[in-house]
């Protein structure tokens, strides 16, 4: 499985970007979960936005209200919708993909990650 992101840019503060993530090898709608991360320059990378294989979704408190995650299974694709974007949510985002793994033992999963897309929000 591969992960690539893209749309990230610069963005004037309370604009909007429209981030997505393509996967290939494998279905998104058989991932146990996708999320986005961020990482701001110097600080620890953090989880922005999750949702579950069943479409439940959860987000980080700094940007609920504002980010909608979302995937669309014909696209094989995860998006995050940012509306409102202010200049501390300037960071490189990250999508990730908690994958099953099947075998004849038992079954476990693996975590795969994308390279990440800048996104840069100026006051």
């Amino acid at each position: 499985v591969q992960l690539v992101e893209s749309g990230g840019g610069l963005v004037r503060s309370g604009g909007s970007l429209r981030l997505s993530c393509a996967a290939s090898g494998g279905n998104v709608f058989n991932f146990n979960r996708m999320q986005w991360h961020r990482q701001i320059s110097g600080k620890e990378r953090e989880l922005v936005a999750s949702i579950t294989k069943v479409g439940g979704t959860t987000y980080g408190n700094s940007v609920k209200g504002r980010f909608t995650i979302a995937r669309d299974n014909a696209e094989n694709t995860l998006y995050l919708l940012m509306n409102n974007l202010k200049p501390d949510d300037t960071a490189v985002y990250y999508c990730s993909a908690i994958v099953p793994v099947v075998t004849i033992e038992r079954t476990t999963s693996v975590e795969v990650w994308g390279q990440g897309t800048l996104v840069t929000v100026s006051s």
